[in-house]
C-alpha cells in the first residue's frame, strides 16, 4: 500500500500528539485515578488514535496506537502497561471501524453505534487480556483478576467513552474549520 505524503504526515502529526498527551499526563500529574481502582487512570492518550481513525483510516489509526506502545515502554520501560494501554485503544478504534463501515447506510447511527461498539469491543479485548496477563505477569490471582472484571470494564467503558467523544469533537470542530477534510477522510 502506498501513502502519500500527506497521510504520512498526519499520522506523523497525531502520533506525535500522542506522545505529547502521554508525557504531558504522567509528568504534570494530571492523571485522574478510577475511584475504585486507583491504578487504572484516565488519560487523553487515545483522543488523537481516534482521531486518526475518522481523520485518515483503520491502518493509520493502528499506526497511531502502535506509537503510543512505543512511547509508554519508552517512558515507563513497562512492556505489560505499554501493551495494554495500546491494546485498548486499538480495540476501541476497530470496534468503531466496524460499525462505521456497517452503518455508512444509516449515518443517523453511525456516531451513537460506533460509541457503543468501540465501547463493547474495548471491554470485552480487554477483560480477555486482564483475565491472562495479569495473572501470568503479576503477584496476583485468576480468583482475584475475575473478581475486580466489572470494575476493569466500567473502567474500559469511562476510558472508552471519554476517548471516542473527544475524538469526534476535535474531528468535527476540525470538519467546520476545514471542510475539504471531508472527503479526505478514512471513516
Amino acid at each position: 500500500m502506498k501513502l502519500s505524503t500527506t497521510v504520512l504526515a498526519r499520522i506523523a502529526m497525531l502520533g506525535a500528539l500522542v506522545v505529547i498527551f502521554d508525557y504531558t499526563m504522567k509528568f504534570s500529574g494530571l492523571k485522574i485515578p478510577f475511584p475504585w481502582l486507583p491504578f487504572l487512570k484516565f488519560d487523553f492518550t487515545g483522543i488523537p488514535i481516534v482521531l486518526s481513525l475518522l481523520l485518515i483510516g483503520f491502518g493509520p489509526g493502528a499506526v497511531t496506537s502502535a506509537v503510543a506502545f512505543l512511547a509508554i515502554l519508552v517512558r515507563s520501560g513497562d512492556m505489560v502497561g505499554a501493551s495494554m494501554k495500546a491494546l485498548a485503544e486499538f480495540s476501541t478504534i476497530l470496534g468503531m471501524s466496524l460499525s462505521i463501515i456497517l452503518l455508512k447506510k444509516f449515518p443517523t447511527f453511525a456516531k451513537l453505534v460506533s460509541f457503543v461498539s468501540g465501547c463493547v469491543f474495548r471491554v470485552l479485548v480487554m477483560t480477555a487480556a486482564n483475565l491472562v496477563i495479569l495473572p501470568l505477569y503479576t503477584n496476583v490471582s485468576f480468583d482475584f483478576v475475575l473478581k475486580i472484571s466489572p470494575l476493569v470494564a466500567a473502567f474500559n467503558v469511562f476510558q472508552g467513552f471519554l476517548t471516542m467523544f473527544g475524538g469526534y469533537i476535535v474531528y468535527e470542530a476540525l470538519l467546520r474549520r476545514m471542510p475539504s477534510l471531508a472527503s479526505k477522510t478514512g471513516s
